[in-house]
């Protein structure tokens, strides 16, 4: 059904804006089980962070890199060259993101948010703003890739219009990471909830961590649409942002806890997942 509303919608500029919503309301819906859970558990946290950072992974792989790499060789420019400048270029791009947006990242096992916490906690330029508004920006700051993702992806679209590849590609990292944002939902109020908030307020910011995805997607289509020759080296990008954010914020964060162990395998059952879900759609 999502797939026949996609080739229905055919605009690459609105595809890539349902997308984003797409992806923010399966958010919504992974925040929602925060209601059936009446205890917090460190297995829980780690397992879904991991499952959803494994199909981040395998969507910047099997959606954005190899998309890349074929687009580049059908345009006659070098891949090797544009995927790894862009692999570096969005890397670099969330890490100076990293260093100046102030935020603060909650964990499962923390102290209340509404405690005062030291200065070397928050990361980011120095800021007055109020821990629980830190915390909004981090979250915000971990799903503005994937946003770009959806986006960069439907953008290849534009000039390719009656390319099913391109689509079907576009259409499955879009599926996957709305997969990965269920789970993610979740992990994002379940330490909310651990950390004093209610259940209503945990589930509030748990969906809303993932607002700022159909904005980002907007920005990746346009992004595209100006800048039509250097698709291959804008896929690369929005991959290269993923994996900094894999990386820096999510196998660090499930590496934590004794439970790490459960939290890897579902991290390869992630990768799993979205490696299925490519082969059998493409």
């Amino acid at each position: 059904m999502i797939i026949e509303i996609f080739l229905k919608i055919k605009n690459p500029l609105y595809q890539a804006l349902f997308g984003g919503f797409l992806t923010w309301f399966l958010t919504l819906f992974g925040a929602i089980f925060i209601f059936f859970n009446k205890k917090p558990s460190k297995t829980i946290f780690s397992s879904m962070l991991s499952l959803a950072g494994g199909i981040m992974l395998a969507a910047s792989f099997w959606s954005l890199l190899l998309p890349a790499k074929n687009i580049a060789e059908d345009l006659g420019i070098n891949p090797f060259l544009n995927i790894t400048l862009g692999l570096l270029s969005g890397s670099l791009f969330i890490f100076l993101l990293d260093r100046l947006i102030p935020h603060k990242h909650i964990q499962e096992n923390q102290i209340k948010i509404s405690q005062e916490n030291s200065d070397t906690e928050i990361e980011g330029i120095k800021t007055n703003l109020k821990k629980t508004y830190l915390f909004i920006l981090a979250v915000v700051l971990h799903n503005i890739p994937e946003g770009l993702a959806v986006g960069v992806a439907f953008g290849a679209l534009i000039n390719n219009i009656n390319d099913i590849n391109i689509l079907v590609s576009a259409i499955t990292l879009t599926i996957g990471i709305g997969l990965q944002n269920i789970p993610e939902g979740l992990a994002i109020a379940l330490p909310l909830y651990a950390n004093g908030f209610s259940k209503r307020k945990s589930f509030f910011y748990g969906q809303l961590s993932a607002i700022v995805e159909p904005v980002s997607a907007l920005c990746g289509v346009i992004f595209v649409s100006i800048f039509k020759n250097i698709l291959p080296f804008s896929m690369s990008f929005a991959s290269g942002a993923m994996i900094y954010i894999i990386i820096e914020e999510v196998i660090p964060e499930f590496q934590k806890n004794k439970t790490n162990d459960i939290a890897t395998l579902f991290f390869i059952a992630g990768f799993i997942i979205m490696t299925i879900l490519d082969i059998s759609l493409g």
